[in-house]
């Protein structure tokens, strides 16, 4: 087995997303201690953002027109979309950011989706394990002044699970910034709450991953 892990925080030190990932990953390490962990940090080598453009113009010029920026983004695709599919198991952290998807994460994906084994048409990661662990500073749950504001989450879901098919859980945690943002200490019993199921579901779900063999496992 091999595990596949991609880090989208860009606050190494302190990240919540991460620390969360850790747990799932201790876990899956405990009952596979000699297999591969393969890592991308999204914070630490950014996807350049013109790439996904210069991949798709790339794909659509014949391959002796190329520029040198469309053969790299094309290179780079098929790398990323091979660190997917042969991995085993895939974790992914990824925190929300001002409402919405991580830029990193964005554009990682969309670059990752012009290789057509996990494109529009692509089958090559359906029913591969994966757990996916997101955070959110507030709370954006049903029943919350705020609900309806993350628009991380659902997409998240949409790709991961119904787009690449993935066999998809995921860990969430609202709230991180209660203890940070001092208007938010009245819900700090509610956060502690949230950090301890947060918590048990990485434990529960970084052991099911460690039981589970992902198609086309490496």
């Amino acid at each position: 087995m091999s595990l596949f892990r991609l880090d989208a925080s860009i606050f190494p030190p302190t990240s919540v997303s991460r620390a969360l990932g850790d747990i799932v990953e201790k876990e899956w390490t405990a009952a596979h201690p000699d297999e591969i962990i393969t890592r991308r940090d999204l914070a630490a080598n950014p996807i350049p953002a013109t790439a996904w453009q210069d991949a798709v113009t790339g794909g659509f010029t014949p391959e002796a027109d190329r520029t040198d920026a469309q053969r790299d983004a094309l290179a780079l695709a098929a790398s990323l979309a091979d660190e997917l599919i042969s991995a085993s198991v895939l974790l992914l952290t990824v925190p929300l950011y001002n409402f919405g998807v991580s830029q990193h994460f964005k554009t990682w994906f969309d670059l990752a989706y012009t290789i057509p084994d996990i494109g529009p048409e692509g089958t090559a990661l359906r029913d591969k394990p994966a757990t996916l662990v997101t955070v959110q500073g507030g709370n954006y749950r049903p029943g919350s002044p705020k609900e309806g504001w993350d628009h991380s989450t659902p997409w998240l879901r949409r790709v991961l699970q119904d787009v690449w098919g993935l066999d998809l859980r995921v860990v969430e945690r609202p709230f991180t910034l209660v203890g940070v943002n001092p208007a938010l200490d009245p819900f700090t019993d509610m956060a502690n709450a949230f950090q301890a199921e947060a918590e048990e579901d990485a434990h529960r779900y970084g052991r099911e991953l460690a039981e589970l063999h992902g198609a086309g496992a490496a």
